[in-house]
């Protein structure tokens, strides 16, 4: 006779193995889909850096202007506090512990904001000093974001309010210096294990396209300068070049572009200077933000299916937490109702999106990690706590 704690435990072996039988066949557990979720990492959290302090000349970078906000504006609704505090984000301490967080839940890319003024990189220090330096930085990858745009006032607060619009510096560069800024990135990032590749291909995103077009001379000299980039890529022992536009107006509807007879200019636009794929960085960049997250959504859903069908590069599918710029301007539009639940909603368009592209990789980007000034983060705060992060969690990985 077979004791009955050994008859319970051998019952119970049948039982499980049988629950995965189909049809005489053993069922194979599916593996779960794998999600590249990268968040934009605006970089002007940081301590210590010299650059900053013309802006911000407390020293402690843009968390000046969060900080001071109800000091300029008395009583104004915008009262945010970071749940984390005033962090040094170039402090390696400190970003082990953000790339635990955004790992925990759900966020393994950061699209680092990656700035190029005045013959020198700006906002550097985030992603040297605090993000390579951490000692779990093996667990996420990151890419650049070229923010190629001028600077203006907007970022100190003691003269965005006369509107003045004055050019501190622009971001416009020489063929000479486009060179210099790619060979840079080449060997000094591109490399990284870190660095996140398509297909064996390190990415690299151009945000504002008049601006490079502008400083190469023209749009045929552009192209020229692309072609030479990707193909330095190459030399560099890479496969190529994922090109990556940022995908807005601006972008695409360039007047210095002789789009002939084509019946699709934009398209033509894009593919003579040689970008492979898009993303967006903003809603606030192609739908009114002044109006309810969920009409918003409806918005973005359409332009993603027109992107679809009106450009032959890969699109990844974008999702911002929200919008609202008045901690720099005292006044801006904003989004409604963009609550955690919503956004919970706006990231399952975007996996659904993902899910029916299956041949391209499986990226969906987020405006953005911490975007204090513009109201767009997933970093807790006093108002909604973890509840971003939470958010994308339960969507990619949780699977609920």
């Amino acid at each position: 006779m077979i004791p009955k704690n050994k008859l319970k435990l051998a019952l119970a072996i049948v039982a499980i193995f049988c629950t995965n039988v189909v049809i005489g066949q053993v069922k194979k557990t599916q593996p779960k889909q794998h999600y590249d979720v990268a968040a934009f990492l605006y970089p002007a959290y940081a301590t210590g850096d010299p650059r900053l302090r013309p802006f911000w000349p407390q020293g402690i970078g843009e968390w000046e202007t969060v900080t001071n906000m109800q000091q300029r504006f008395p009583g104004h609704y915008w009262n945010r506090q970071p749940a984390w505090g005033t962090v040094n984000e170039a402090d390696p301490s400190v970003m082990s512990m953000e790339i635990n967080q955004a790992t925990k839940h759900g966020v393994n890319v950061f699209i680092f904001d990656w700035y190029w003024y005045d013959g020198r990189p700006f906002m550097e220090t985030t992603l040297d000093s605090g993000f390579l330096k951490a000692d779990n930085v093996n667990q996420m990858k990151f890419y650049l974001m070229w923010a190629n745009h001028d600077v203006v006032n907007t970022w100190d607060t003691r003269l965005n309010k006369y509107h003045e619009d004055n050019v501190i510096w622009t971001g416009k560069v020489s063929r000479a210096e486009f060179e210099k800024i790619c060979k840079r990135n080449i060997e000094k990032y591109f490399k990284l294990p870190q660095y996140y590749k398509i297909d064996g291909k390190p990415v690299f995103m151009i945000y504002d396209l008049p601006q490079l077009i502008t400083g190469l001379g023209g749009v045929e000299q552009a192209a020229d300068a692309l072609t030479w980039f990707k193909n330095e890529t190459k030399k560099a022992g890479f496969p190529g070049l994922e090109l990556q536009l940022t995908m807005w107006s601006i972008n695409v509807n360039y007047s210095g572009f002789d789009g002939g007879k084509t019946k699709n200019p934009e398209n033509a636009f894009v593919k003579k200077l040689g970008f492979t794929s898009a993303t967006h960085y903003q809603f606030a960049h192609f739908v009114n933000v002044d109006d309810d997250y969920m009409h918003i959504l409806d918005g973005v859903k359409k332009e993603w299916a027109r992107i679809d069908t009106t450009f032959e590069l890969t699109y990844y599918p974008h999702i911002s937490v929200g919008w609202d710029n008045s901690p720099r301007t005292g006044q801006s539009a904003v989004v409604k109702n963009n609550t955690p639940a919503n956004f919970e909603k706006a990231l399952r368009m975007a996996k659904g999106f993902a899910d029916a592209h299956p041949k391209q990789a499986p990226l969906i980007t987020i405006n953005s990690w911490n975007e204090w000034t513009e109201t767009s983060y997933l970093e807790p705060d006093n108002v909604f706590g973890y509840g971003y992060l939470d958010a994308v969690k339960k969507v990619f990985v949780d699977g609920e």
